[in-house]
């Protein structure tokens, strides 16, 4: 396998993924994504070709919102119980190996410090979890332990985060991709760098000359970002305040409650939605599919708008005025959101010289450059889903890279690739492989 690194922050892990790894893997794999308010469980039967990808199938289930702040025991007993579930029930009328175990790759989206192929720490929660007794502890033994008192024989192969999962798959399918991007519940975004560009990695070498850095974007901060007095509520308010804070300026955790809150302010400082709802003090009330919902609401007299109005929020009779207020200020927060993802993707480019200026370092100027064809591959609801997000999205990056450039880079959606991905870095790293890691 041609040998690409990775890079996550805290070490570098040798063999992670592999130009992207599966090219002669047959079997069937399992990956589980756990990485915001729902977590997948997918079964993928590879068929020996590179991007030979027999069959796959996926089950998604919502966390109890309680077991967010229960203990490490209670939420991971919950994910076995439901992957056990799902490997009965995908199996039943086949006959499991009694060879070996199945490889399982886990695909879990939290800040942690990687100790190998198979092994982390968890370093904090984000995304509303604030699981205390998990913090600081090894993430894949909690889960081999859950399984084992579920009675599931499972070996997890492998632990990476759902941006090299999706990376993983976009190479996979597309050798051209150089970047990933989650925009989802929360967001991330990792990118393939050279070797000699990482200087805390100077001196390990590559076959390929190439790591996967991981951003853990969410994270990113700069007093240049366009934070409002909402956004400062909302994030001393949080679970986790002074942390994540590009996260929550354009993750769908996040913005509907800067539209729930944009709005109360605007009902105690006016009449215009009259008496002020209590159910507007209510954190998180307005999630962003209902916010969705309303920008996108294209009926004359703007009825879902009315609706969700009533409904979540339990304003009545307002006019079709404030109706169309309501909508503006969905689309200033979303457009927001947008252009700051968009900048985060440019910013990627810039750094590896796919913006048509030869990287940060090339010293050549634009017109010097030709463009390749430059792949980022894409996951997360907010993106799929939410059409004007998506084409703000696009807006930003012509505007900023040029119309002449954009059109070289390709914005690839890889449906259910986080987890599709690890069950494919799974393969690559099943019993016989190799788990040994060179740290920094």
């Amino acid at each position: 396998m041609t040998e690409i690194r990775y890079w996550n922050g805290e070490g570098c892990i040798g063999k992670l993924i592999s130009d992207v790894v599966v090219r002669s893997e047959i079997g069937t794999y399992y990956a589980l994504d756990l990485g915001g308010t729902n977590f997948r469980v997918l079964r993928v039967q590879l068929g020996g070709r590179r991007s030979s990808i027999l069959s796959q199938d996926v089950e998604r289930r919502p966390i109890p919102r309680h077991l967010m702040t229960s203990t490490s025991e209670d939420l991971f007993d919950f994910i076995a119980s439901t992957l056990k579930q799902f490997v009965e029930k995908e199996e039943s009328g086949s006959e499991p190996s009694s060879v070996r175990a199945r490889e399982l790759g886990l695909t879990f989206s939290f800040p942690v410090k990687q100790l190998s192929i198979r092994s982390g720490i968890l370093i904090k929660w984000t995304k509303g979890f604030a699981i205390e007794d998990m913090v600081g502890e090894e993430v894949v033994g909690l889960l081999e332990a859950a399984l084992i008192r579920r009675g599931l024989y499972m070996r997890v192969a492998v632990l990476v985060n759902d941006t090299a999962g999706t990376l993983a798959l976009g190479h996979y399918d597309d050798a051209d991709t150089v970047a990933a991007v989650i925009i989802g519940t929360g967001t991330n975004a990792c990118y393939l760098e050279r070797a000699d560009a990482i200087i805390k990695c100077q001196g390990l070498l590559t076959t390929s000359g190439c790591m996967v850095v991981n951003m853990e974007w969410g994270n990113f901060w700069s007093s240049h970002l366009p934070r409002t007095s909402y956004d400062i509520d909302l994030d001393l308010e949080s679970p986790n305040p002074n942390d994540q804070g590009f996260e929550k300026l354009i993750s769908g955790m996040y913005l509907g409650d800067i539209v729930r809150r944009v709005i109360l302010r605007m009902s105690q400082d006016s009449d215009i939605f009259g008496p002020v709802s209590s159910r507007l003090s209510i954190p998180f009330i307005l999630q962003t599919p209902l916010l969705a919902a309303m920008h996108e609401d294209d009926s004359p007299e703007l009825k879902e708008v009315d609706k969700i109005l009533k409904e979540t929020l339990e304003i009545s009779e307002v006019s079709l005025k404030v109706r169309k207020l309501v909508v503006r200020i969905c689309d200033v927060v979303t457009r927001r959101a947008a252009r700051l993802a968009a900048a985060g993707i440019v910013g990627i480019l810039k750094k590896i010289g796919r913006d048509g200026s030869g990287g940060i370092t090339g010293g050549r100027s634009r017109s010097d450059v030709k463009m390749r064809r430059t792949v980022v591959a894409i996951e997360g609801g907010l993106y799929t889903s939410y059409t004007m997000f998506r084409e703000y999205l696009h807006e930003a990056l012509n505007e900023i890279l040029g119309e002449d450039v954009a059109q070289h880079v390709i914005l690839k959606v890889t449906e259910d690739g986080s987890g599709i991905g690890g069950a494919l870095l799974a393969a690559a790293y099943s019993s016989g492989g190799v788990d040994n890691v060179q740290l920094l």
